[in-house]
């Protein structure tokens, strides 16, 4: 469904599926459907065309007669449903009895007499309400009136063209951003004689066009000849390429008797390339809008190796990848916002009154969120009003609400010029982003399953629901009406949030549409039984979230089984405990999120949804029992089931086998994620085989609270498992133990991106194989105890190029540069000689070619080995690690004295320290009561030790790692994912964080 469109768009759909299905249409009822089908998909195009036109520019006939006929489409939806659901809920179960289901049919025969009957009437409904639409259309002459009359008025120039005349005196914050523009344009940075492009992307208002000018202006004398050309969302190309050469040589057709009237765009095409031949040009293209557009224009770009230069510039990051380079331009500082700020209204920061609060400043700044177009229109609205009318203009913000500001009027029509691009999908897809509050961080898949579950995503052939909803999600980031945020540990997309401008706008919009209503907004906490029983009249509803509160006594959710038409139910971090057994009868349910709740049992009945595609009922360690016959769900996508704890109930145990011989037999999963309490040899049997059926998963999570058990490869070869190349997330976290690294589950996953495993020991192969996988951004190996060296890796290898987190706590790791110019990556168990050396080229400022783009470390340090070395801390070569923001180590005292564990903890701060990021430093004693007393005693006990022990080596401490395995397997369940929790007296936590 769209919200642009109404329901029209899905009716046709649904009338046609009648005809499909055996309801014993009569053959004048059949008939009459098709035409209705015809006549509602030519409704819907007409729709479509008034969607396209900007809401102020719509005749207001065609405004009302737009609006009537989607509330028309609803109520006729509304009608199919109810028809298309009676007939649903009197269809026989495949799991009954063949007689119950002959005596069932039999009744239906009866039952279903009314509904083929009501349908003829339903139909005649539609009709009727079709011929007074097309009446209307008539009437008042719709097609004709589309489009107001505009007025000749400088109102209606587009008002983007005033960035391109900006002084440069008067430009504020974007002297680092030209310069970085420059730096890529630059001969340093890449090839003398060949053309570079680069494509500056960002949000509409951002400036891009500023600076794609401040830049031109700075550079252009120093080439033959230059062009700044404007495209546009529609573009004329003709005009474009007339622009282009007459940018490029003023007097270029008068010289050549030309009329620019007569030029085709081959010609002009020709004319370009001719000129250009033999020339050092450099050209901005400006506000390109689409991959076909840019295919045509380029074609006049010569490269005739003068060293040309070209910028684009675009709001969709996928045309921006097309043409060039891609430089993203970043929202202004704070300092910059703020100084532009007081420069529009009262033209200085210094010249800014003290009556003036820097409080309500500052909110509105943060509103403004660094667009300088945002700050600009705020500043109009508030230049020569006072201190008490600052406060009122924040405490009612929207920008909509002041549309009589010409820089307002300005700002919503540059940011509605991105709106009406997109297409009828997107656009309903955003609008429904009206309905959550401002700062709000929207999570991405919760998001596409209401959008599913609202009929905004259609099923197409070879997609899943759930990918193509992805696909739109993308869609409005990569076109900038949405901000991506992402999750820290591997850059993956969590969620989004809304700029503030662009969420006005789109409650605007939603308001003329009539499709958001938002009631109680601030209400919070208990969900009283007043409110709840209102909420059970709306038999039609299709999304019912109920999350983050507390029920009431007395209020109780037996009737949800009432909600018929309910798609997607989501009772997220409630105090729900049970679920009704009439949740069977929600045939169309499509999401049951049940996260973060207090579920101890799902009813058997659940296992009746066979349109269920998401399934999450990831509680507190509540969930005793899942239903047998969850394979029967054979429509899932979807599924996090977290068990708690059933001790020794044999039940139970029985249970959770049951249900993962099943997980074989739900095909269409792509995602996967179980926590067991309980786990022996048959569970980890059973997952392996069912893990062999899933051919689409994308996301693999397995994890368990049971002590680790060593994998057999034999164990998979026999279940004949072969994971999918396109898996991206793989984490067998605290359920299987292998003893050496999995390479013939990881060699083919070459989309992987986040891994987590338990692995023994690991060699240089095993590390060349991790560093290959171009896509890994999040490693975790635990219990790894190994030393390897991978060695001769220079910057163009592929060797962990895109990790952004490295979690190895058994380990200690050297980054190392070596004199030949290359890099060195050394790991090493502290048990083993000490493959670490000093570092030999100190001086060098080259960023790693291993690991380049990490940010978190997680490592060990192994004090008395590494002093014994004669190491410290200086060595691990962090300086190289250019992106760095996090260090966390686990320091381990075992045989060192206090002074030598504080030394190291001082080397390792001062390295930190010393880095240019200055990430933050949480430091983990282990073995701290193990430590010795002193250096003299410890030297006094190595004097006494014989000779044939000291040329060992290490060999002493390597007994005394072996003696305390099992202490360290308890401390990793301290550790876990929990390192920020409060140290015990084996082990100290120290923070510094700057």
């Amino acid at each position: 469904m769209d919200l642009v469109t109404g329901a029209m768009g899905i009716l046709a759909p649904k009338l046609l599926e009648l005809l499909r299905h055996e309801y014993n249409l009569q053959t004048g009822v059949r008939k009459e459907a098709r035409t209705l089908a015809q006549e509602l998909e030519y409704i819907d195009a007409f729709l479509r065309k008034v969607a396209d036109v900007p809401w102020d520019r719509l005749d207001e006939q065609v405004k009302v007669w737009a609006r009537e006929v989607r509330e028309a489409s609803y109520d006729m939806e509304d009608a199919l449903d109810i028809f298309l659901m009676h007939v649903e809920i009197h269809e026989p179960d495949d799991d009954q009895s063949m007689l119950r289901r002959a005596l069932k049919m039999i009744g239906s025969l009866f039952i279903k007499g009314k509904p083929r009957h009501d349908i003829a009437v339903v139909i005649q409904g539609i009709k009727k309400q079709l011929q007074e639409v097309a009446e209307r259309r008539a009437r008042y002459k719709i097609d004709d009136s589309l489009v107001k009359p505009v007025a000749a008025t400088s109102s209606t120039m587009d008002p983007r063209l005033a960035a391109m005349y900006h002084q440069v005196s008067q430009l504020i914050g974007i002297d680092k951003s030209r310069d970085q523009v420059i730096s890529m344009l630059s001969y340093q940075h890449g090839s003398t004689v060949k053309i570079k492009t680069v494509s500056v992307v960002g949000v509409g208002g951002l400036g891009k066009t500023t600076l794609a000018k401040a830049v031109y202006e700075e550079l252009k004398e120093g080439f033959d000849c230059g062009a700044f050309v404007p495209v546009g969302q529609k573009p004329d190309l003709k005009r474009i390429f007339k622009d282009i050469l007459l940018d490029l040589d003023k007097g270029y057709y008068t010289r050549n008797n030309l009329n620019m009237d007569e030029l085709d765009e081959r010609r002009l095409i020709e004319e370009i390339r001719e000129f250009l031949k033999e020339k050092r040009y450099f050209i901005v293209i400006d506000d390109i809008w689409e991959k076909p557009s840019w295919e045509i224009i380029k074609l006049v770009l010569v490269e005739n190796n003068c060293g040309s230069r070209i910028i684009t510039t675009t709001r969709n990051s996928e045309v921006a990848k097309e043409t060039g380079e891609v430089y993203k331009l970043q929202p202004l500082s704070y300092y910059h916002s703020r100084k532009l700020f007081y420069t529009r209204i009262f033209g200085g920061e210094g010249k800014c009154p003290g009556v003036h609060s820097d409080e309500v400043s500052d909110k509105i700044l943060k509103k403004c969120d660094g667009i300088p177009l945002a700050i600009i229109t705020m500043a109009s609205l508030l230049t020569g009003k006072s201190r008490e009318v600052w406060s009122e203009i924040y405490n009612d913000i929207g920008f909509g609400q002041h549309k009589d500001n010409m820089h307002v009027e300005n700002t919503m029509r540059i940011l509605s010029f991105s709106y009406y691009d997109l297409p009828s999908h997107l656009r309903t897809c955003l609008l429904y982003l009206s309905a959550f509050p401002e700062d709000y961080v929207v999570e991405k898949d919760p998001l596409i399953w209401k959008w599913i579950a609202e009929g905004f995503v259609y099923k197409k052939q070879g997609n899943g629901l759930y990918e193509l909803g992805e696909r739109y999600f993308n869609d409005l980031i990569n076109r900038s009406m949405i901000q991506a945020v992402e999750y820290e540990h591997d850059g993956i997309v969590e969620g989004c949030r809304v700029h503030d401008m662009v969420l006005d706008l789109i409650r605007s919009l939603s308001c003329h549409e009539n499709c958001v209503t938002i009631l109680d907004n601030n209400a919070e906490g208990l969900l009283s039984q007043n409110k709840w029983v209102p909420l059970l009249s709306f038999k039609l509803l299709r999304v019912l979230a109920i999350e983050d509160c507390q029920f009431k006594e007395g209020c109780h959710i037996e009737n949800l089984g009432n909600l018929l038409h309910l798609r997607y139910l989501s009772l997220r971090n409630t105090t729900v405990s049970e679920l009704p057994k009439q949740i069977g009868n929600l045939k169309f349910l499509q999401t049951l999120d049940l996260g973060r709740g207090q579920i101890k049992e799902l009813p058997s009945s659940i296992v009746r949804l066979t349109q269920l595609v998401c399934l999450s009922c990831d509680g507190w360690g509540c969930l005793q029992r899942v239903p047998d016959g969850i394979g029967k769900l054979t429509s899932l996508e979807q599924l996090t089931i977290f068990f708690g704890n059933g001790y020794d109930d044999d039940e139970y145990k029985n249970n959770v086998r049951m249900f993962v011989k099943e997980l074989g037999n739900l095909r269409e999963l792509r995602v996967l994620h179980i926590s067991l309490f309980f786990v022996d040899e048959s569970v980890r049997r059973f997952l392996v085989e069912s893990l062999r059926n899933l051919h689409k998963i994308h996301h693999i999570k397995l994890e368990s609270s049971e002590f680790y058990v060593d994998v057999e490869r034999a164990m998979w070869k026999a279940a004949g498992v072969m994971l999918p190349q396109h898996l991206c997330h793989l984490s067998f976290e605290r359920l299987f133990q292998f003893p050496r690294l999995p390479s013939w589950i990881i060699n083919r996953l070459h989309h992987l991106s986040y891994l987590s495993l338990r692995v023994n020991t690991i060699d240089e192969l095993d590390l060349k194989l991790l560093g290959s996988l171009t896509e890994l951004r999040y490693l975790k190996l635990d219990q790894t105890k190994g030393t390897a060296t991978v060695d001769k890796i220079n910057a163009g290898d592929v060797f962990f190029q895109k990790l952004r987190w490295f979690v190895m706590r058994h380990v200690m790791v050297q980054f190392q540069h070596e004199e030949d110019l290359t890099f060195s990556f050394h790991m090493w168990n502290g048990i083993d000689p000490m493959p670490f050396g000093s570092r030999r080229n100190n001086s060098c400022s080259l960023p790693s070619a291993v690991m380049p783009n990490l940010q978190v470390l997680e490592t060990a340090v192994f004090v008395r080995a590494l002093k014994d070395g004669n190491g410290d801390c200086s060595i691990i070569g962090l300086e190289y690690l250019t992106c760095l923001r996090k260090v966390s180590s686990i320091i381990h005292c075992r045989g060192a004295s206090a002074i030598q564990v504080e030394e190291t903890e001082a080397e390792l701060q001062c390295a930190i320290n010393d880095h240019p990021n200055r990430p933050t430093f949480t430091g983990y004693r282990r073995s701290e009561g193990e430590m010795a007393l002193s250096v003299q005693d410890e030297e006094s006990k190595d004097n006494s030790l014989p000779t044939e022990v000291e040329q060992e080596g290490h060999g002493k401490d390597k007994e005394y790692e072996e003696d305390h395995d099992k202490d360290e397997n308890k401390d990793d369940e301290e550790e876990g994912e929990g390192e920020d929790q409060k140290g015990t007296s084996m082990r100290k936590r120290r923070r510094t964080e700057d």
